[in-house]
């Protein structure tokens, strides 16, 4: 089944929906997004607004998705460059991902206060937990890999990130480390063979 194309005037509206957020985000902060101001900003009804984004969260995951496509990119390409194994495919996603998550903070905790389990439902967590489980199955053949890959994603919680990052005042090479010690334990699972 072909997925129909977006119209003309969604796409523009799409657009200036979201060159009004980011406006918006720049003149008053995370914590202000109102979807009644971003559309006046865009020039269109709120109802536009509600329609293609849903909610607040809706929106900020569709502003964050432009960071997750590069991400993307930039991983596929470290995937084409020498055929890495598992292991190591796995350790630079979630390296990535680390990065991708430092670098959208506030805008996952807007998204995480404004819809608390949104994220789980989300295309890019879903996309996310499906390349995790790809990789964790090749690296770890007969561990629970599903369960690993929601294990690994928690660590990218907005909460829990900004927690680490502000309270615990670590840095994200110490999140990084720590991912690898997760990933060394599903490697040593996988060279112990299935249970």
């Amino acid at each position: 089944m072909t997925v129909p194309a977006e119209r003309a005037d969604a796409a523009r509206n799409r657009l200036r929906i979201l060159d009004a957020a980011r406006r918006r985000l720049a003149a008053d902060g995370f914590a202000e997004l109102s979807l009644d101001a971003v559309a006046k900003d865009a020039g269109v009804g709120v109802g536009t607004v509600y329609r293609r984004f849903h909610n607040r969260a809706g929106l900020v995951y569709a502003l964050i998705e432009e960071n997750e496509t590069r991400f993307q990119e930039s991983f596929a390409r470290h995937c084409r460059d020498g055929a890495p194994s598992a292991h190591d495919r796995l350790r630079a996603f979630l390296h990535g991902m680390a990065d991708l998550v430092d670098d959208n903070r506030e805008l996952l905790l807007l998204a995480e206060a404004s819809a608390p389990a949104g994220r789980y439902r989300s295309a890019p967590f879903r996309r996310h937990h499906e390349q995790i489980l790809g990789m964790v199955t090749e690296l770890a053949p007969g561990a629970d890999a599903a369960y690993l890959a929601d294990l690994l994603l928690m660590a990218y919680t907005p909460g829990l990130f900004d927690f680490q990052r502000t309270e615990r005042g670590w840095d994200v090479d110490r999140v990084k480390r720590g991912l690898d010690a997760v990933v060394a334990g599903i490697a040593a699972v996988g060279d112990a063979g299935p249970r």
